[in-house]
């Protein structure tokens, strides 16, 4: 296994300063610590200890995982199922700014240990997003996209399917003007599904104005806002990025006493839990959380072996349930109440 010294003599330095370029140290400038983290990774150095149990990281933000409901468990537990029996230890840490900003990507990894990770929920503002493209350590990034990088693969279902596969069943039952809303656009998947919206109701010749979508940080102002603007254009049914944000609107709906689904059909994305339970039960395009955890290992096996996989995207399922059902015969309109 190659060592600091082995680092020291190709770069030209000290066993002291490789240390130091290594444990982030201040005095050690930003060249010379790049220079030193990229010979690092391509030796194959790695901090574990000669016989100690090999180590992946899960990385995980903006999702919870601690509860058997969260959307990060099963995702947690399939990456697990495969991992562990294959001899590894699985690390679960939960990701910050002050941890990206702290140190480089490559440098937490060596200093950790670890040989490579499972990311969940960055969004594109994340600091290590930005090293992502040069990096070396490989990293699997669940709904996140890097292009160039061999060390870097992407994980998550097929988007651009799964909304087709939406507005495919909103078409058969008649429905033909059809809105969108969404988180704002600052994740990689959100953009993603927004583009997708479009794409397929281009392949149904239904209609895709921009207008037809909305698109916010806050709930409250896409009930408040996109969601009467929707109405106010006639639309039958509503295509959520997530299910929070469709049961969201699906009660405020039953609020302004618009009946659902005789009156509007309402679609999430996720098929969380809860979904099965809500008045009426949400129908929502299901990803298999387990199988996501356990491709999410089997990517990044492929990575650590050289194998570079791009993108692993599995197919996501839509779950009809009684917040869909066929168009009305005339829509709501400017949020026309229930008598």
């Amino acid at each position: 296994m190659p060592t600091m010294d082995d680092i020291a003599k190709k770069v030209g330095v000290s066993k002291g300063t490789v240390s130091k370029a290594l444990n982030g140290a201040p005095d050690i400038s930003d060249a010379l610590r790049k220079t030193i983290l990229d010979t690092a990774v391509a030796l194959g150095y790695t901090r574990a200890r000669r016989g100690a149990v090999r180590t992946l990281c899960v990385f995980i933000e903006n999702m919870d995982y601690a509860k058997p409901e969260d959307f990060g468990t099963d995702i947690v537990t399939g990456f697990r199922q495969m991992a562990e029996p294959a001899g590894y230890g699985v690390k679960v840490v939960r990701l910050t700014d002050v941890l990206q900003k702290s140190m480089p990507y490559d440098a937490y990894m060596l200093r950790e240990g670890y040989l490579g990770a499972l990311f969940l929920g960055l969004t594109l503002l994340d600091p290590w997003m930005k090293e992502f493209p040069r990096s070396h350590t490989p990293a699997v990034l669940y709904d996140n996209l890097i292009r160039g990088n061999p060390a870097v693969s992407t994980l998550g279902i097929d988007n651009n399917e799964a909304i087709g596969q939406a507005i495919e069943a909103l078409y058969g039952m008649g429905h033909r003007k059809i809105g969108y809303l969404s988180g704002a656009l600052g994740s990689h998947i959100y953009q993603v599904r927004y583009k997708s919206f479009f794409n397929e109701m281009r392949r149904h010749k239904l209609p895709c104005g921009r207008a037809l979508a909305g698109y916010s940080f806050y709930f409250s102002e896409t009930l408040d806002t996109h969601l009467p603007r929707l109405l106010a254009q006639g639309v039958t049914a509503i295509l959520c990025s997530s299910d929070l944000l469709a049961h969201t609107v699906l009660i405020r709906c039953i609020e302004l006493g618009i009946r659902v689904p005789e009156q509007l059909s309402i679609v999430g994305f996720d098929d969380l839990p809860f979904c099965a339970h809500t008045a009426p039960p949400l129908t929502s395009i299901r990803q298999d959380r387990l199988q996501l955890g356990k491709s999410g290992y089997y990517a990044l096996d492929s990575l650590l072996n050289g194998v570079p996989i791009s993108s692993l995207l599995l197919h996501g399922q839509l779950i009809l349930r009684g917040s869909t059902g066929p168009a009305p015969r005339r829509p709501v309109g400017p949020l026309e109440k229930k008598p």
